[in-house]
């Protein structure tokens, strides 16, 4: 062809057979995970009878099965308070000339997480973590956000979907990463039209749920995602590829295009500017998907294994005296019933109707012949045992303390304790192991805010405008977050500016509420906010961990100046009494002098700032009186 050679794509039907065996080969590794994921789900939904008689343990299934919901209720518990501790982050500098990088960073990531609806995803996450041991999290690049503007999606993940290599304890250990995803044949045509009579037949296959509804995957194909790492110019490269099928939707490693971008590069005659594609950049082959070269998934374990990135729950923990709970309600349940339903004993040769003798409406029942003593005789039940309750209230109280769903942690309290100082102590004593395992997954929320400032540093090449504290406005681009060249007079070198990350809770439950409004009135009682004690009030506060600290310093500094403005006025109307004084032989200086003093020594409240009022409205009625021409 004129001399060009085609060349054949790095990715094609045979790279995406070979990653379609390694993916079956990572599902087969994980496959008692997904089976104890979907038993988990049914427990949580309350149809582990079913599972139960899959393992011979329902008993007659014509047996009443009670299911009770003290597992669900310690899965409630924990969620309540993972939701109460929403984490919010704080970017700290490593280098001082970060310091106002970071800064911005802290205030447009809560806008970037609060445009992701992160909250319902945090909250979501939390149930799965809870229910089977490991949450999920999806960091992406979505160029389809803001009109075409692209902007960073955060999903929670199916475990269901993901493959990686067994026995890998970190998922960016795993030599090759798989998500996976059902979609309809019509959306599928409509996105990537070359798929016409490709779909269907495809031999992969994942896990489902036992869903209520039935849901029909005929008509669907799996779509998946390959991620894996090459090495470039020594270092490591993420690059991923689509496919469904033996089909490559896109691969990176096929795409060695050049990024370019318009630029100016001079003027016209006629004034207008003069534009060329200039290169940017290094391809996408080279480049790859994302600069952090990452892994874009998060796993936020609750109750770590050895070699598995995932873990336990809460199911996992209290399935088995959640079924004896069960079985033990069921044999009660049983024995109350018997002695509860009157039964008899009847002679088959009797002459008692027994239709009319079962039929408590009916006052006479007929007879055939005389009837004998040994006709009909009731059935005797032997009652229940006090011992069998007890061993069940065991059970219950054992899941409790398995659980750590104590009472006290719900807001019961424990007999004899009345006073609200040691419920209370009782209480915070109670939640440390839910603040142990808020605090691990604090850990995972940091690696998903990390990922976040990377898709930043990479794409946010336009400025952006967020809303932030109100109605305030703050336009940012990723300039602070490219490298920083550094010379020592012989060689330049270039730092990337890095960052630390500080989660805390946001604490929005009403006790949390009603603390802070105490603070505050406690900080206007010790004058905090008297514009003479500011600069007190401020190092004292830098010494201070609170929500909402920043405002208050910014009210305290705006107070500051506000004094500050004040006498420098004060100086001003002193000088200009003096000039009347001199003019007109009054002793408005003197005065306005002893007044300013006056007020200077009021009590901090409202009383002072009112005299300072007056003060000052005298003043100006003074100040008008000596001019006024006589």
């Amino acid at each position: 062809m004129d001399g060009m050679t085609l060349l054949k794509p790095k990715i094609g039907p045979e790279e995406v057979r070979r990653a379609a065996q390694i993916l079956k080969k990572y599902k087969q590794g994980k496959a008692h995970l997904e089976s104890r994921i979907i038993d988990n789900e049914q427990f949580w939904k309350l149809r582990h009878w079913q599972q139960m008689e899959k393992n011979g343990q329902g008993g007659n299934p014509a047996d009443p099965q009670p299911t009770s919901g003290w597992l669900v209720n310690c899965i409630l518990s924990k969620h309540a308070d993972a939701m109460d501790c929403y984490p919010e982050p704080t970017v700290l500098p490593r280098e001082e000339g970060d310091r106002q990088e970071a800064g911005k960073l802290t205030r447009i990531l809560p806008v970037v997480l609060k445009q992701n609806q992160f909250k319902r995803t945090y909250s979501d996450a939390w149930w799965y973590k809870l229910k089977s041991g490991c949450a999920a999290y999806g960091v992406f690049w979505d160029a389809g956000k803001l009109g075409g503007l692209g902007d960073i999606s955060i999903r929670r993940m199916d475990l269901l979907n993901l493959f990686w290599e067994p026995g890998v304890r970190d998922i960016q250990d795993s030599e090759n990463f798989f998500s996976t995803e059902l979609m309809s044949n019509e959306q599928l045509l409509r996105m990537y039209p070359q798929l016409a009579g490709k779909l269907g037949g495809g031999s992969l296959t994942v896990s489902r749920f036992l869903y209520d509804d039935t849901v029909d995957t005929s008509d669907k194909s799996l779509v998946v995602d390959w991620y894996y790492h090459t090495a470039e110019g020594g270092r490591k490269v993420l690059q991923y590829c689509k496919f469904v099928g033996d089909t490559v939707l896109y691969a990176t490693e096929n795409d060695c295009a050049v990024p370019t971008e318009q630029r100016m590069t001079g003027v016209g005659e006629d004034g207008t500017p003069i534009l060329e594609e200039v290169p940017v950049g290094l391809p996408v082959c080279q480049r790859g998907w994302y600069d952090h070269g990452k892994y874009p998934f998060v796993f936020d374990v609750l109750f770590p294994e050895e070699g598995t990135p995932c873990g336990y729950g809460y199911i996992d923990l209290c399935k088995s005296p959640q079924k004896q709970i069960d079985l033990m309600n069921q044999a009660i349940l049983k024995n109350t019933l018997a002695a509860a339903t009157p039964r008899f004993f009847i002679r088959a040769d009797g002459a008692v109707n027994e239709n009319e003798y079962a039929d408590w409406t009916k006052p006479f029942v007929h007879t055939n012949g005389n009837l004998g003593s040994d006709s009909i005789a009731p059935i005797h039940t032997a009652g229940l045992d006090s011992v069998y309750v007890a061993i069940l209230q065991s059970k219950i109280a054992e899941m409790k303390e398995t659980a750590g769903n104590r009472d006290v942690a719900n807001g019961g309290t424990a007999s004899g304790v009345t006073a609200a100082t040691a419920i209370a102590a009782l209480q915070e004593a109670g939640g440390k192991l839910s603040r142990n395992m808020i605090d691990d997954g604090y850990e995972a929320f940091s690696d998903v805010v990390t990922l976040c400032i990377e898709l930043i540093r990479q794409f946010y090449s336009l400025p952006r405008q967020f809303r932030i504290l109100g109605d305030k406005f703050e336009s940012y681009d990723n300039t602070g977050l490219q490298p920083v060249a550094m010379s020592d007079g012989v060689e330049v070198s270039y730092r990337v500016p890095v960052f630390d990350l500080e989660i805390s809770a946001q604490q929005e439950n009403p006790y949390k509420t009603m603390e802070y409004n105490q603070f505050a009135l406690q900080l206007f009682q010790m004058g905090f906010f008297r514009e003479d004690m500011a600069p007190q009030a401020l190092r004292c506060l830098e010494l201070m961990d609170f929500k909402n600290k920043d405002m208050v310093m910014n009210m305290i500094h705006s107070g500051q100046t506000q004094e500050r403005e004040i006498e420098r006025l004060r100086r001003q109307l002193l000088q200009a009494a003096a000039v009347v004084d001199e003019a007109k032989g009054t002793k408005l200086a003197q005065q306005l002098a002893q007044e300013f003093a006056a007020g200077q020594t009021q009590p901090a409240g409202g009383s002072w700032q009112k005299e300072k009022v007056n003060a000052m409205e005298r003043t100006r009625q003074g100040a008008r009186q000596a001019v006024r021409p006589r």
